[in-house]
């Protein structure tokens, strides 16, 4: 009977929890009118207090809803039976708690182990190899990658217990943090979350970085990376600003997409109050540092990171020692891992290729069908898989991972540039444009080569 009333009694909290969830963020008089209700799966802003979406542009609001936007009709179904599956997930673990049990609070960072499976638990025990295949590993963890992986990261480097964090309040943070990703989206989703989760722990790992950062370092390093594309509707910022979409307007139409991943990670910060325990300075300082991170992919600050981190490397100015430089050590690290899928060994790396392009064509079929004008990369009929992947590779990532490999020269470093040659040699092969022809009237994907630099920033726009 104990058990049964527990069960009853964690269903009902669970269930009210995911039904009546909200968040308000403010952080100075001026963001007042930012107050916005984040409600499962989707988030709306309120006229009550005093915001009205702009609606001045060229075209109206089209009202596009997000949480269908890349949904296929016979998956239609299938989104409440995995939102079960998860929240039976939660419910074991806080079942199976010590803490239900009156067990000390330190002898409980394993209780996850019986629920995993043996090929996932053997799978992290190999999370730091940069082959790690987390489409499987998603698989093996019922499409519950981002939490299990996330969760023993926090645990594997000491981090629940160093900040006494609540292991409850934990695990209920990362389940809501992957709840607010939409999955029907083909990339910007909860398993690219887990996959930038897991090569920042490689990056983490590297010896400049792990001699250096402190343990604070690397519990923002792990929660920015797990939340850097928090609720992410599937489409970029000119999307947003050009169809007038409130969170443009919210944000003045400046890193729309980052500060809203930001502060919706915020959100959940305090919605479970992970940090209550921490002094009010520090909780607002880590909400702070935590958007400084996430603000950093931004791809359209890319040569202004890019060419400070070389001139850092140039005059060999860059002292880890200082918590600044230590900051953007792990800055230039989220970036690195945001857009790491063309260092991914082949069969990996094309994966994510093909879906960041399924992403980028809907999104310009939706601006067809509405008569917009097609953002770069996104018309479907003007771009191949082929020819999005070598621009991106070559005027985005390239520059990127040689910099950062003169930062930190190790075998890493090298086998990431030589799977980034690779498969855009594999690309270039497939790519008819590749043979060259001598036609003066060539299409749109020669032309692409030739104007790279806006093209490429604007895939880049949407990676991050």
């Amino acid at each position: 009977m104990g058990i049964a009333l527990i069960w009853s009694i964690i269903t009902v909290l669970v269930r009210w929890i995911f039904s009546k969830r909200r968040g308000a963020i403010s952080y100075d008089s001026s963001d007042q009118t930012a107050l916005y209700i984040r409600m499962l799966g989707d988030v709306r802003v309120r006229s009550q207090v005093g915001f009205e979406p702009d609606r001045r542009g060229s075209h109206p609001y089209l009202g596009v809803d997000f949480r269908t936007l890349h949904s296929r009709a016979e998956s239609a179904g299938s989104i409440p039976a995995r939102r079960i599956r998860r929240l039976f997930s939660f419910q074991r673990h806080l079942l199976s708690s010590r803490l239900l049990r009156g067990a000390p609070h330190l002898n409980t960072l394993h209780i996850l182990d019986e629920d995993y499976c043996g090929q996932a638990k053997c799978m992290l025990e190999k999370v730091g190899t940069w082959n790690f295949d987390i489409f499987l590993f998603d698989r093996l963890t019922n499409g519950n990658s981002l939490v299990f992986l996330t969760f023993h990261l926090l645990n594997q480097y000491g981090l629940i217990e160093l900040f006494q964090l609540d292991m409850v309040k934990v695990r209920q943070f990362l389940v809501l943090v992957q709840e607010d990703y939409r999955n029907q989206n083909p990339y910007h989703n909860a398993v690219h979350a887990a996959d930038v989760t897991q090569a920042m722990h490689c990056y983490l790992r590297e010896p400049k970085l792990a001699q250096s950062l402190t343990s604070f370092d690397i519990l923002l390093g792990l929660l920015a990376a797990a939340t850097h594309d928090l609720d992410h509707p599937g489409v970029n910022q000119p999307f947003l600003i050009k169809t007038n979409h409130y969170l443009a307007a919210l944000y003045r139409n400046t890193s729309v997409l980052e500060n809203h991943h930001w502060r919706s990670a915020v959100g959940l910060l305090r919605e479970t109050d992970l940090f209550s325990h921490l002094p009010a300075e520090d909780s607002l300082g880590i909400e702070r540092q935590l958007g400084s991170l996430i603000l950093a992919t931004d791809i359209s600050r890319q040569n202004e990171y890019l060419s400070r981190f070389r001139t850092h490397l140039d005059e060999n100015s860059l002292c880890l020692g200082h918590s600044s430089h230590r900051h953007f050590s792990l800055q230039m690290a989220l970036k690195c891992a945001d857009i790491c899928n063309p260092c991914r060994p082949w069969e990996l790396s094309k994966q994510w290729s093909e879906k960041v392009t399924e992403e980028f064509f809907h999104q310009g079929d939706i601006e067809k069908k509405h008569k917009l004008e097609i953002s770069p990369l996104c018309d479907s009929e003007a771009n191949t898989i082929a020819s999005v992947q070598i621009g991106f590779m070559t005027y985005v990532v390239e520059p990127l991972f040689a910099e950062w490999a003169r930062f930190s020269d190790t075998r890493l470093s090298q086998t990431m540039l030589g799977h980034l040659g690779l498969n855009k040699a594999s690309w270039s092969a497939m790519e008819p444009e590749a043979s060259g022809s001598s036609e003066e009237g060539e299409s749109e994907p020669t032309r692409a080569t030739e104007e790279p630099s806006s093209r490429a920033l604007s895939q880049g726009s949407q990676e991050s």
